[in-house]
């Protein structure tokens, strides 16, 4: 697999050492059971897939050999390059500045821009109607593009099949950089939506059905639907697509769930539902699969909580607790700074959209059992980090350091 220069400041020697253990014995990935890292009087069990994916690290890499290969310049991002915090927070302490902001509002106009700039487009892709804006001013966006293979390959599955007339769903969130650039890609092929969740799969499939009328279809999805789209007639034939860090185990189950209203709808009318459903199986990421299937896997452990690291508006790392909030206690963490103390800890709440502090968080008993894992835009150092400052609240621990040893 190609290899990237990410600053060193991202990687861990622990982390690297567990990873590089974990390959060797397990080639073919097939064990997706944690890693244990017994400390003594701290347990902890790290999940057998996490951290930068692919993508992220083919986008820190460009960015940065960017930064360094244009001393001078004027070099802009389109919006967050990841969502991660501290890798923005460097790429703008390098001297990059932010076009926009992760829901698309302007920071600095496209109209300050000239030929003589350079504009990087981050891993989650643009829309095509930015791309041409910024060609229009001369600027050479296929230079300096960082957009994940993964959703380029989204890109191209929705229009193959737009060209074989089937209606692109897209299961995304419709806020997100990533389904704002799908959406532009597939709408240019042919007609266009997006859903962001199972409920809206279901109400979906009543208009597949046409079990609900073309009026109230409007009413719920007017503004995620690509112009002149028809009800009647654009959901005859639909394949489904995904935001790439969304749950996979979703995509699957609204894709199973809309293909079966398509056969129901076929049987009525005496169609052949195979003509009519697109199998796009083939687009679902790799490294939110792995990651996602880790967390199944580390769950099935018995532990006091789960600690997951990463960037409060990242949507992989927020399915990450998803999954592990539905088995124990769960904290989801920024980085090792919000672990205040043993007895209060920052975590943001999914569920209020907040921040809050959690008083006497750790557990008393001994040993204590914490599963960890961390999303696709989160860098190794800050796991390393949490580990440890856990092994410095639990008084006993044996010191990292000798776990390098043992992995090495």
């Amino acid at each position: 697999m190609k290899t990237f220069q990410v600053p060193h400041i991202y990687r861990s020697p622990l982390i690297s050492a567990i990873k590089n253990r974990r390959r060797a014995e397990d080639k073919m990935k097939k064990d997706f059971s944690p890693t244990l890292l017994d400390f003594g009087p701290l347990q902890i069990f790290l999940a057998r897939h996490f951290g930068f994916c692919y993508g992220v690290e083919n986008a820190i890499d460009i960015a940065f050999r960017i930064v360094e290969e244009n001393p001078g310049k004027n070099i802009f991002l389109l919006s967050e390059m990841i969502h991660n915090p501290q890798v923005n927070l460097d790429l703008k302490n390098s001297g990059i500045r932010f076009l926009q902001d992760t829901g698309g509002k302007q920071l600095i106009p496209f109209d300050d821009l000239d030929s003589n700039d350079i504009v990087i487009t981050p891993a989650f892709g643009t829309s095509l109607e930015i791309d041409a804006l910024l060609k229009s001013r001369g600027i050479h966006t296929e230079i300096y593009n960082t957009t994940c293979p993964f959703v380029e390959k989204v890109w191209n599955r929705s229009g193959q099949i737009a060209e074989k007339k089937f209606t692109v769903v897209i299961h995304g969130k419709p806020g997100h950089e990533e389904t704002r650039a799908t959406f532009s890609h597939a709408a240019a092929a042919g007609p266009a939506l997006v859903i962001r969740d199972m409920e809206e799969a279901k109400l979906l499939s009543l208009f597949i059905k046409k079990e609900k009328t073309s009026g109230e279809f409007f009413k719920f999805f007017k503004d995620r639907i690509s112009k002149g789209f028809d009800p009647e007639k654009d959901l005859e034939r639909i394949g489904v697509v995904n935001q790439t860090t969304m749950l996979a185990s979703e995509t699957q189950q609204i894709a199973d769930l809309l293909k079966q209203s398509i056969q129901e709808r076929s049987l009525l009318n005496n169609e052949t539902a195979s003509e009519n459903f697109a199998d796009t199986r083939d687009t679902l990421c790799y490294a939110t699969n792995d990651n996602q299937s880790a967390v199944s896997a580390m769950i099935a452990t018995a532990a006091d909580l789960a600690i997951v690291v990463g960037g409060y508006n990242s949507s992989n790392t927020s399915h990450l607790v998803e999954l592990c909030e539905r088995k124990l206690t769960t904290y989801f963490i920024e980085d090792s700074v919000k672990m205040i103390s043993e007895e209060s800890l920052l975590h943001f709440d999914l569920h209020k959209n907040t921040e809050v502090t959690k008083w006497e968080w750790l557990p008393v008993k001994r040993p204590v059992k914490i599963l960890l894992t961390s999303g696709a835009s989160c860098p190794d150092a800050i796991v390393e980090s949490v580990i440890y400052k856990l092994c410095d609240f639990v008084s006993g621990s044996k010191h990292p350091e000798e776990l390098i040893k043992q992995f090495n």
